[in-house]
């Protein structure tokens, strides 16, 4: 709430910038995205419910002309990789300042990309490596959209009838989910689900808590 309410403020005192909305959950997002049809969105990589990589995967999808703007605390090479797989129009570290904020808000409005300095010489200049996506990032663009929701859910540590109830789900599908995303993941428990998610940028690490 803090930071988006901080990020709220910075925006807004720009006089050619309009703040229409915001979000507090990655399904939130969605749903305003397609209510409001914002020319530019600036997504954290870390929310509830829905992250952020698969909220802007949903709001690409369904709003191909919609330019979004990733937020992370990280530039480590597998977030990267995949938020540049998605097509988004810009990757910004949360310790950017207010102006380099708002400039990239400008120049993705204007149909350009902007990221972080170091991003940009590691992944856009000429002869940076292309295509690189690692293996975890891979594994995660073959699960389903709900797979990939259950598998946040669960790394945040929600039991099965939280899951269920949180996705109006019964909890027998849950357990088939889970079933699934194990055999596809190769992975035979919780934790190991969990620790698959933090590297697959599903969830940050500071956000995982003990699950059943």
């Amino acid at each position: 709430m803090i930071v988006r309410e901080g990020l709220r403020s910075l925006l807004e005192i720009q006089d050619d910038i309009k703040v229409v909305g915001q979000a507090q959950d990655g399904r939130q997002a969605v749903e305003l995205a397609e209510q409001l049809h914002p020319d530019v969105i600036v997504m954290d990589i870390t929310m509830p419910l829905l992250n952020g990589l698969e909220a802007a995967r949903r709001i690409l999808l369904a709003r191909p002309d919609t330019r979004v703007i990733i937020l992370s605390a990280h530039s480590d090479d597998s977030y990267v990789e995949q938020v540049l797989a998605l097509g988004v129009a810009g990757y910004l570290i949360k310790q950017t300042s207010a102006q380099v904020l708002a400039a990239a808000v400008r120049e993705v409005a204007r149909g350009n990309t902007f990221f972080s300095p170091a991003i940009s010489r590691r992944f856009l200049e000429p002869g940076a490596a292309r295509n690189r996506v690692d293996a975890p990032g891979k594994q995660l663009a073959q699960l389903t959209s709900r797979e990939r929701e259950v598998l946040q859910l669960v790394a945040e540590g929600k039991a099965n009838k939280q899951v269920a109830d949180g996705l109006n789900i019964s909890i027998k599908t849950v357990e088939k989910h889970r079933q699934h995303l194990m055999e596809k993941l190769g992975i035979h428990d919780t934790a190991g689900l969990t620790r698959y998610a933090i590297s697959a940028g599903v969830i940050e690490s500071n956000m995982q808590t003990t699950a059943d």
